[in-house]
Order: C-alpha cells, then structure tokens, then sequence
C-alpha cells in the first residue's frame, strides 16, 4: 500500500472506527446490521495496523467471517474476545470468506478452520498463488537483478520481494481453501445473499462480497478510505495487474448506493466517488512515468521511478515498498505502450 492520496477522504459512516484509527487503537466491536458485526485483529506489519473482521450470522445460527485477520502462531485471542462479546465463540464459525490471499486477511483462517471445522473458501487464483510461492519468489529475484538499483538502496529488497518473500508469511497452510469462489457466486450462508465479485489487480484473486438486501459491500483491500492498495501483490500473473485494477474499479459503477465495508480503516459511503479519485491517482501516476520516459534515453526501470513523485521519494523507500513502486512503475510503462523504451540494468 501507499500513502493516502492528496483527495479528501470520504467521510466516514462509523465515526468510532474513523476516531479509533485517529488515536491509533484499536474500535471496538460495532453491529453493523442485525446480525452481522465488525471486529478488529491488530496486524503485527499493517499499515493501518488492524484487520476489519466481518461477523455475518446465518438463519441456522452459524457464523460466516469475512477475512478472519492475522494470527500469530495460531493464536485466536483476538478474534475470540470479539466473538465473546456479541455472545458467540469460534467454535460457530461455519465458513471463512477471504477476499485475499494476504496475512493480514487470511492469515488466521487455517487456525479457525482447526478450531471449529470451519470451510475456508477464496478465488481459485489464490490458491494458485500460494502453491507457486516459491518459484514466483525465484521468478522475482531474477527481476530485481534486472532494476537497475543502485548498491545503496539494495538493502532488503531480495527478503522482502526476491527468494525470501513469503506472500502468506508462512501463516498459510494447504489446503488452502474448501471451497473455490468465482464471479458471481452466492456464498453458502443460510438466508443471507452474499455474491462474489472478482475484482483482480491489488492479487490477481481478490474479492469483494456483496450484500445487496442488507445494503453492504466488502472490499478487503479493493477500495480502501484513505489508502491507495498496491497492485501486482499476489502471484505474478499474465496479465497486467494495473489494467485489471483500472476494470475492477469500473465494475462498481452500479454500487454507489451501499455502505462500504472495508478490509481496513473505517466504514464510509459511496464505493462510486472513491474509485473515481484512485483511478485519477492512477492517471496522474501514468503521465509522470510518461513523462519520465520522455525525458530518458534507455533509462532503467529504478531511473524512471526515480522521477516518480512517491511519497517521500524512491530515496526513502527499501526492502518491499522499493519493489512495489518499481513493479508499479513497470507496470504503468507496460500500460501505456512503453515498456520496451526501458533497459535491462
């Protein structure tokens, strides 16, 4: 993820979540509508740092989580004291709806899944993604010897993005999921209608859930209040995350209406108005690599991102935000026809 966007942000439908996240502690747990509640799991390397959990309870009394959070080595204290106070436990959780494969989302659902028998159900891509872990990390490091990355700014990058990157941080184990989700498909929740919708670019699998008789939308990390989700941070894939990003945002369109319940932050309205403003960051973000590549002859990918204006600059960054904005910049070049203008360092 990046630093929130210069545009306001829209205002928040839970002012306790917006005023927890001011004071940097964790809200409490909210009733969302009957029968379905918000918790947050603290996230040991988010930015912010907590997980929006979703409580979503059936006619049969079982309980659906939507991203489950974090858990440090299968600990469940978090999430439990949440379920306590609404009277439940975790041993009523029937399924664990995730809307993508990162651990701060997905990370506690194989330790739910051991606790109550919980099906695990996410998109197909992700699951993939997860079982070639290890040679898109390889595939990766083959990359960053190709950056052009001054010795200086090194420092990191092959840990957090090369042989040493691990998407799910080892809080993942197989199987992955019980249950594959597609576009369009209703979750099994008894008496709820919950859809997936596909929105692929922050991974190539993620997922928002619709609620359409209750008024709500789950975006994981799609559209987030504050923040601009990083692109491409799943598997590698054959097409370009940025373009997908762009489409997924657009198949929102007809869904200005609902309430915006997201994977991080706070609540707010108006799903619609937010994707206009990321998808102008994207804008402006394509014409200063345009602009960059205007100026350069055969410049690197690390010379382009260089003329980047990311917050705080590229000389700030190391280790994984220094991969993402590269990748990132690779991909807005790729976008707009001119990626074959970069050299291989």
């Amino acid at each position: 993820m990046t630093t929130p966007p210069a545009a306001p942000a829209p205002e928040p439908i839970s002012p306790v979540q917006a005023r927890a996240l001011a004071e940097g502690v964790l809200p409490p747990v909210e009733e969302v509508r009957p029968g379905i509640w918000t918790l947050a799991v603290p996230f040991r390397f988010g930015v912010p740092d907590a997980t929006l959990v979703y409580v979503i309870e059936g006619t049969d009394g079982v309980l659906t989580l939507v991203d489950p959070g974090w858990s440090e080595d299968g600990s469940l204290d978090a999430l439990s004291e949440g379920l306590r106070q609404i009277g439940r436990s975790v041993s009523d959780v029937g399924l664990v709806a995730v809307t993508h494969l990162h651990a701060d989302h997905l990370g506690a659902a194989a330790a739910v899944r051991r606790a109550s028998g919980a099906r695990i159900a996410m998109h197909g891509l992700e699951v993939r993604a997860l079982e070639d872990e290890r040679a898109d990390a390889a595939r990766h490091e083959a990359d960053i010897a190709t950056w052009g990355v001054p010795h200086e700014f090194r420092s990191g990058l092959s840990d957090a993005w090369g042989i040493g990157r691990r998407i799910g941080l080892g809080a993942t184990e197989p199987p992955y999921a019980d249950v594959f989700l597609d576009d369009g498909d209703l979750l099994p929740v008894a008496g709820r209608s919950l859809r997936a919708i596909w929105t692929p670019g922050h991974t190539a699998g993620h997922l928002c859930f619709l609620d359409e008789p209750d008024g709500l939308l789950f975006t994981g990390d799609h559209v987030l209040p504050r923040i601009n989700s990083g692109i491409g941070l799943g598997g590698r894939t054959a097409s370009n995350p940025l373009g997908d990003y762009l489409a997924s945002l657009a198949r929102l369109d007809g869904y200005a209406a609902l309430e915006v319940c997201p994977g991080h932050e706070y609540r707010f309205a108006d799903v619609v108005s937010r994707a206009r403003i990321l998808v102008r960051h994207r804008e402006e973000r394509s014409r200063h690599v345009a602009e960059a590549l205007d100026a350069l002859d055969a410049p690197t990918l690390f010379a382009v991102a260089s003329r980047v204006p990311f917050s705080g600059g590229i000389e700030s960054m190391r280790g994984f935000l220094l991969a993402s904005a590269l990748t990132q910049t690779a991909f807005h070049a790729d976008l707009l026809g001119r990626a074959g203008e970069i050299r291989p360092a």
